[in-house]
């Protein structure tokens, strides 16, 4: 399954069985669940109409409620290679048959036309009988319908090689929605691989490992450096700094003491801690937020394809509208019915909808190429239609519009200069792993500094300082509040401290012995391309907002030299509801990398994700930024603008032609050979017109002025907007 026609289709054939309620189908995790009264109808009738409909049902394992049924694709198949699913063998058949076609035509051109009739029929046989099995199951205006009347009126006006080419490239769009959907479901794996198989449990004074599925709440567990917290619980013993960046986003360690809740999935940086389980595996931070992340995907209306939705008026009316062109004038007015029957067959050939069937995917599949020439990757149409209409982006902070990572900003030296302080400082911190430490060292490297010799190596006071005997005695690197206990800090330097942390920067201190050497200032710097890309949203008519899981102060600080709006200490769920909130308003998208930005990724109306990220936000996100630069996203919603532009033209030229024409024909002006070249030349301009849009080119090219195609709504990509 890979968007909401093909649960619509489920759900429709399902409905009409005596016995069947409730029925409820999930695109995002392939699940079907419905209330069944097995008296009327058996488990097995509700599997053979699923498979009827090209589809196949898996009980899921374990047990099923009474009077319930559901039906999924185990999750081995989702990892199946591409050419051994049914659309991919559908994609290697038509192409195949086409290419034989091509040979056959080359080689023989008086069997040209009969090669491509063939290659056709057999490319469309699986397509026609999906068709029929919708039809007889009610939905029986399909996209497969409209693909089918597509090529038999192809066929029937001698257009062979346009049936099997249109016919091939449904495969091709079929089979890359589903390829798509695939990648998205295998997000949720990447979830549960944070949390480890087994935990040390502790109990009666011994230590062994044990499956986490099989941890209570109120039991004990060590967690060594190096660990994953295996479920969310209380420290009551030991102290040292956890990283929680897969959960929280927050991208310098947490000190954790007695007392502190620690989140599963966390990774334990120093120090040996016990800790009490106070939520177990199937209720920990990761299972709540794959629960959210399923449950997003299943709420989340696909959109809607529009050739399905106008095909369902599309085609039927153009077929009675020829059989009343053949039919009323003789009857009512006397005239000739062969004049009649001429122009109704012209008017058949006129509303033929290859050009319509062609008009949306073909400029989706323009637009999807030139995004992923620029390092703009959006996985598939839906996605690519809902970018251009979003009113709001919402950003997460660390790793998003920030690097992701601490950097020096400032150096005060109080005793000698710069250089010396930063140099004792890496010099205490070398060899650390802690974020800070190796920002340090990064910082003096840059400089070229020379670092002093340090002696008998460094000792860590964890959440507190890091200590080292360099040759004039101790040096210390710690918090403003360890140095506060350690000596009288100047009232001037104070006050340099709390203007530094105002910036939302972390202060640590260098002290040598009792002597306040000076203050090194790190913060997770802004991307360089950050501001620009927040100023050309803007200017598109886009709102941006921050959410990020950090402190308010250092959010105020990031977005306010930005110039977005800011709402801080934000966990997954608390996300989710931001999101939920501003969506109320108009389209959302979200743009993040971490593994808490899953669920929002996935609840707003398109995800994003930078190509440095999370392979969770990777592979739930709907679309991702593989230059990991924040301008990115506001190119995606230019490309988007410039594609819809592009579908609308391409809907008016198919059904313009075509009104223009019939027209014509009920004037007796059109013969059967111009109503051929009409549908064919329909055809022709739509393809070359969503050709174009390979030349995209972002804001600032002159390109990009040329691409798309619609009225112009603002300056930056001009005629499309």
């Amino acid at each position: 399954m890979d968007c909401g026609a093909c649960g619509l289709k489920i759900e429709n054939g399902l409905k009409r069985l005596p016995g069947v309620s409730d029925i409820n189908v999930n695109v995002g995790l392939e699940m079907l669940s419905l209330a069944l009264d097995e008296d009327r109808t058996s488990r097995k009738a509700i599997e053979d109409r699923i498979r009827s409909l090209g589809y196949t049902p898996h009980p899921v394992p374990g047990e099923i409620p009474t009077g319930a049924n559901i039906a999924r694709n185990h999750p081995e198949r989702i990892d199946r290679t591409w050419w051994r699913t049914r659309k991919g063998q559908l994609v290697v058949g038509t192409g195949a048959l086409l290419v034989l076609a091509f040979l056959i035509a080359t080689i023989a051109p008086e069997l040209a036309e009969w090669a491509y009739v063939a290659a056709a029929l057999l490319g469309l046989v699986p397509i026609a009988q999906r068709a029929v099995a919708g039809a007889r199951h009610g939905t029986p205006f399909s996209i497969e319908t409209l693909m089918t009347v597509a090529a038999i009126g192809a066929l029937a006006i001698g257009e062979g090689a346009e049936a099997a080419v249109v016919i091939f490239l449904f495969a091709v769009g079929e089979l890359l929605e589903n390829v798509a959907a695939g990648r998205a479901r295998a997000g949720i794996a990447a979830l549960m691989n944070l949390v480890p198989r087994v935990a040390r449990l502790e109990r009666d004074g011994e230590v062994s490992e044990v499956p986490v599925e099989r941890l209570g709440i109120g039991d004990v567990v060590v967690v060594r450096p190096g660990d994953r917290v295996p479920s969310d619980g209380e420290v009551i013993e030991g102290t040292s700094e956890l990283d929680e960046a897969p959960v929280t986003g927050e991208s310098v360690p947490v000190l954790k003491e007695a007392g502190s809740a620690v989140y599963a999935g966390s990774i334990n940086a120093n120090g040996v801690l016990r800790v009490r389980i106070t939520r177990t595996a199937a209720d920990n931070t990761i299972a709540r937020i794959i629960h959210l992340v399923e449950e997003a995907q299943g709420s989340k209306a696909p959109t809607a394809r529009f050739i399905d939705r106008f095909s369902f008026f599309y085609t039927p009316t153009a077929m009675a509208v020829a059989a009343l062109i053949m039919v009323v004038p003789p009857l009512l007015t006397g005239a000739e019915w062969s004049t009649w029957i001429y122009r109704g067959l012209a008017t058949l050939l006129i509303a033929c909808p290859c050009a319509l069937v062609i008009s949306t995917p073909a400029a989706i599949a323009s637009g999807l190429a030139a995004g992923a020439r620029r390092g703009l990757l959006v996985k598939g149409g839906a996605a690519l239609e809902i970018l251009g209409k979003v009113r709001t982006v919402a950003f997460d902070k660390t790793g998003t519009l920030t690097l992701g990572r601490p950097r020096v900003t400032d150096i005060i030296a109080v005793e000698s200069d710069e250089a010396e302080v930063l140099a004792k400082a890496a010099a205490v911190e070398h060899g650390s792993s802690h974020p800070l430490g190796a920002a340090i060292i990064e910082a003096a490297e840059a400089r070229g500094l020379e670092l002093p010799k340090v002696f008998g190596g460094a000792m860590a006071i964890p959440g507190k300082a890091v200590t080292a005997r360099l040759r004039e005695g101790f040096v210390s690197v710690g918090s403003p509040r360890y140095a506060a206990e350690q000596v009288t800090i100047p009232d001037e330097f104070g006050a340099r401290l709390q203007a530094l942390e105002a910036e939302g920067k972390t202060a640590v201190v260098v002290l040598a012995g009792k002597r306040f050497l000076g203050i090194i200032a790190l913060r997770d710097e802004p991307r360089e391309d950050a501001a620009a890309g927040v100023a050309r949203l803007n200017a598109l008519g886009v709102h941006t907002v921050m959410l990020t899981g950090d402190n308010g102060r250092t959010a105020a600080a990031i977005a306010g030299g930005l110039g977005l709006e800011a709402k801080a200490e934000l966990l997954p769920d608390a996300k989710l509801a931001e999101i939920g909130a501003l969506k109320a308003h108009g389209g959302i998208a979200m743009v993040g990398d971490g593994i808490n930005d899953a669920p929002a990724l996935a609840a707003a109306s398109v995800g994003i994700a930078m190509g440095g990220g999370t392979d969770v936000a990777l592979e739930t996100a709907d679309a991702a930024l593989l230059k990991n630069r924040v301008t990115g996203v506001a190119e995606l919603i230019e490309l988007s603008r410039a594609t819809l532009g592009n579908i609308w033209q391409n809907i008016a030229l198919a059904l313009g032609l075509k009104a223009v024409f019939l027209v014509t024909t009920l004037t007796g002006t059109t013969t059967l050979w111009m109503a051929i070249l009409a549908d064919t030349g329909a055809t022709v301009l739509v393809t070359i017109n969503a050709l174009r849009l390979l030349r995209f080119r972002a804001e600032g090219s002159s390109a990009s002025r040329r691409t798309g195609a619609g009225a112009a709504t603002d300056k930056t990509i001009g005629v499309n907007g």
